[in-house]
């Protein structure tokens, strides 16, 4: 498989990484992260008049109908400044979802209000019994009149506190736990009856947990058809799986260079502590780790036109690594800083956070090692099926 970019993923990797290098340092990550958004409003806005936010939307919903490669691309330049905007709720993960299910002029308007920045969005998935299992929705959609009714519980919403609209998914039909029967529904984050508890994460971004009491919406609420939107839901967490890998590739890539410096600074018996060779052995290892890391999610950024069962192996197997070798770079990295690593003041200390943290987010190595081992043997009964 072929690793390089084209030309237009150059280019547009050039301007992420320009735009992070030059306007997305430390200290304004910090600023940003500790505003009562929990990110920075103004750069938000820049992400939009830059077109960041229509990269990953079809052009049908006015966006600049990116793959796999170019969310690559955004996502690990912002992975190496720790990004806390909400590109992957608000764009990533609600954005697909628009793009999939809704059509014609109501399609165009909500994706318009992403791209532009106008209205920042939330998807409110998973629920507190159902732990990484996005089809465990006790949470229900009852007909009622021209309109629905929704009754439930959401758990761990990225950014919930502050978006301006939630991507509800609701029980329509079935029980916890099946594909079938899932409706996806826009509701205005301040309607009646929608309660938010919002806090911090421990890697610097805010997530909210959600009830929903007896909230009515209109029938232009429910986006596609009702019951159908299982699919459409499982594309948009793919997606956000790819998104999450490249955004630990550039935090760990970033992590590797901070750690690099600081062993040719440290020194130690006159010496820096970089030409001790256990140590240059370690800094090695932790380069290594991160290509696999790099390799396996370039070669599932490209696989989202693959056969399902292939697709799911791949993504499923680049969530596995970054896992584990996220988590092997981070160790080493706090433990090469030393005391310094573990400082709030001290960057590294951040990256590792982030890095672990990014395991957590939509199923950790465990759960997609499961997704992994089915998707195989689904695998192998299709072809032996076929034969």
């Amino acid at each position: 498989m072929d690793f390089s970019y084209s030309d237009e993923q150059r280019m547009l990797k050039d301007m992420v990484d320009r735009l992070v290098a030059e306007q997305y340092d430390f200290d304004t990550r910090e600023a940003a992260r500790a505003s009562s958004a929990g990110y920075s409003t103004q750069m938000w806005q820049q992400f939009a008049e830059l077109g960041l936010l229509g990269v990953p939307l079809s052009e049908d919903a006015g966006g600049f109908d990116g793959g796999g490669a170019e969310l690559m691309v955004v996502a690990e330049g912002f992975g190496r400044a720790l990004v806390v905007e909400p590109y992957l709720a608000s764009v990533v993960l609600c954005g697909h979802l628009i793009d999939a299910l809704a059509d014609g002029v109501h399609k165009a308007e909500l994706a318009e209000s992403i791209i532009s920045g106008e209205m920042r969005y939330a998807l409110a998935c998973h629920e507190p019994d159902g732990g990484y299992d996005p089809h465990w929705i006790a949470t229900t959609a009852r007909a009622d009149g021209d309109g629905y009714v929704l009754d439930g519980s959401k758990a761990v919403v990225a950014h919930g506190d502050s978006a301006d609209r939630l991507i509800v998914i609701a029980r329509s039909s079935g029980e916890p736990g099946d594909r079938d029967g899932l409706s996806a529904f826009l509701v205005d984050a301040s309607a009646q009856g929608v309660a938010r508890r919002g806090y911090p994460t421990i890697d610097g971004h805010r997530a909210a947990d959600i009830t929903l009491a007896n909230v009515r919406v209109g029938g232009d609420a429910l986006l596609g058809e009702a019951r159908q939107a299982g699919a459409a839901l499982d594309a948009a967490l793919e997606r956000g799986v790819i998104y999450l890998c490249a955004e630990a590739t550039g935090a760990m890539d970033r992590a590797c260079e901070l750690t690099l410096e600081y062993l040719k600074q440290r020194k130690q018996f006159g010496v820096p502590i970089g030409s001790f060779q256990a140590l240059q052995h370690r800094m090695v290892d932790m380069r290594i780790a991160l290509e696999k890391v790099r390799a396996l999610t370039f070669w599932a950024a490209c696989s989202l036109e693959s056969a399902p069962d292939e697709r799911r192996q791949r993504i499923a197997a680049a969530k596995v690594m970054v896992g584990r070798a996220g988590r092997q770079v981070a160790e080493e990295a706090i433990q090469l800083f030393g005391g310094m690593g573990m400082m709030e003041e001290s960057a590294i200390a951040h990256y590792a956070k982030r890095i672990v943290m990014i395991d957590h987010w939509l199923g950790d190595h465990r759960w997609h090692m499961a997704a992994f081992r089915r998707a195989l043997v689904d695998g192998d009964n299709a072809l032996a099926n076929a034969a």
